[in-house]
């Protein structure tokens, strides 16, 4: 079950409070030890009682010259890596390894914000995010999510919105 957590603060948090951006903060249960893979967000949606279209997943991912870019995608879809390639401009792309997550971005697997990673990313978030009164991601710890306005968050990770789904 979902609650609103108020004694929580992450980098994230910190961030959007810099930039006066209203959000909520939501826990759920997540003791760290689960297998992390495909679905993982939409079991978040069904921990928060929330659709799993405003939960919005964080892949990190390296071109074929090795800049890393920060890519977000609805917990209902897959990633388009040919949209993803057409959006970083770059002729290769793929997903970091899970065990270079945190050195590139301080965050673990399943805890991994678009917002306030060690150095700013070039930042991709999927159109369809608009269509939402609020997206929920990544409040940068396992168990931890934030809502908020998807113009908000593209404000603040300095994102282009583009087509990304599968």
């Amino acid at each position: 079950m979902a609650k609103e957590a108020k004694q929580i603060k992450t980098n994230a948090m910190r961030i959007l409070d810099g930039l006066g951006i209203p959000y909520e903060v939501f826990t759920y249960d997540d003791d760290g030890e689960h297998e992390l893979s495909r679905g993982a967000a939409n079991d978040t949606a069904a921990k928060l009682g929330i659709d799993p279209e405003t939960v919005y997943k964080t892949i990190v991912m390296r071109t074929d010259t090795k800049e890393i870019c920060v890519f977000c995608q609805s917990a209902v879809n897959e990633i388009n890596l040919k949209k993803a390639r057409n959006a970083a401009g770059c002729k290769e792309i793929g997903p970091v390894k899970p065990e270079e997550l945190m050195a590139l971005t301080g965050y673990i697997r399943g805890g991994c914000s678009p917002l306030g990673m060690k150095r700013q990313f070039r930042t991709f978030i999927d159109e369809m995010a608009q269509l939402c009164d609020k997206v929920h991601i990544s409040g940068g710890q396992r168990g931890v999510q934030i809502a908020l306005n998807p113009m908000d968050l593209v404000k603040a990770t300095d994102a282009v919105l583009v087509d990304l789904a599968l």
